[in-house]
């Protein structure tokens, strides 16, 4: 008789003392009626990165900030903030102290200019900088065309199946048999695109099927847990359980491929730009400031060090972070 009296044993694993075994366990179990499952903070999360991680995702933050502090210069402030114009010739007549400037073309790193002055003797930190906002505005709009249209084609395909997933994705296939970076070229050059978002929804729009496949994965297998069946049993709307049940499941895999997409896009951003067929000059682009500065290579490396040293920097951190991200959605979605 004393053997029936014991405590069930199911408790002893929240006192395993293992922080992290203890959240999985009750981001496994259901969610009371009413009631939102609990989400890390973002300083949880970045105290959980490894070091490289912590790396990568402080340039990328550094990356923003200075993109939108420049933008904020030129729109706002009208160049009232101290960076420097990035297009302002400073061996020749400034407007602002109406005298002619002194400082040589493609001078080396000092105080005065941190990374040097290209060919036309322009500050290279602050061309580096305002260049940051052209790839900040590709990865963003580029990655909002791929999760919203591409993540809600994937996750209605996967969902409904039938001839609507064998038409979307013949489609997609055709889509991506054609290779993107020749096709992106194809219409850049053929319709004289110059305009940053123009480009920029091209870009994205070219996007789409990839996300398309990535969320139809995802949502194929979340169709086939326990909690869409038990919908699907009590007669729930296939709209509710959409919107409630599949489309929040796919959406953190979604943005974590998301991450190591835009490192992508702006490669390939960054290859128009050196070919010419992106923002018109004197715009400044990481990939224009390459393209500009390797007739000088000889005579002084710093002017493409420095712009492609930046864009490799930001393509790795954004793999990095993705790779993080994806890791701990595939450990979360296990949970399920």
């Amino acid at each position: 008789m004393a053997s029936t009296d014991t405590a069930p044993s199911a408790p002893s694993d929240s006192s395993t003392g293992d922080p992290s075994r203890h959240a999985i366990g009750d981001a496994a179990r259901p969610v009371p009626q009413g009631h939102k499952p609990k989400r890390q903070p973002l300083w949880k999360i970045f105290r959980s990165m490894p070091i490289v991680v912590k790396m990568a995702s402080i340039w990328l933050t550094l990356v923003v900030v200075g993109a939108i502090y420049s933008k904020l210069d030129v729109t706002v402030f009208d160049g009232a903030l101290p960076l420097q114009d990035p297009n302002l010739q400073l061996n020749n007549f400034n407007p602002a102290t109406g005298e002619f400037g002194t400082v040589e073309p493609l001078s080396a790193p000092s105080a005065s200019h941190w990374l040097g002055t290209d060919a036309l003797a322009r500050d290279t930190f602050s061309r580096i900088v305002h260049g940051s906002w052209v790839s900040v505005i590709v990865v963003v709009v580029s990655v909002l065309c791929g999760v919203v249209i591409g993540g809600l084609l994937g996750s209605l395909v996967g969902f409904v199946r039938k001839k609507t997933e064998t038409i979307v994705m013949a489609v997609v296939d055709v889509v991506l048999a054609f290779p993107a970076l020749i096709l992106l070229l194809a219409l850049v050059s053929i319709f004289e695109v110059r305009d940053l978002f123009i480009i920029s929804f091209v870009i994205g729009v070219l996007s789409i099927p990839i996300y398309t496949r990535v969320a139809r994965a995802n949502s194929l297998a979340v169709s086939n847990r326990e909690f869409v069946t038990a919908a699907r049993a009590i007669g729930t709307k296939p709209t509710r359980i959409l919107r409630r049940e599949i489309i929040p499941n796919v959406l953190p895999t979604l943005l974590a491929y998301a991450m190591v997409a835009a490192a992508s896009v702006i490669v390939v951003e960054g290859a128009l730009s050196f070919l010419g067929l992106s923002v018109q000059l004197p715009t400044s682009t990481w990939g224009n400031m390459i393209n500009q500065a390797r007739r000088d290579i000889k005579e002084n490396v710093w002017q493409v060090l420095f712009p492609s040293l930046s864009l490799t920097i930001t393509v790795l951190s954004l793999n990095q972070v993705g790779d993080f991200f994806q890791k701990r959605s595939a450990f979360r979605g296990s949970a399920l």
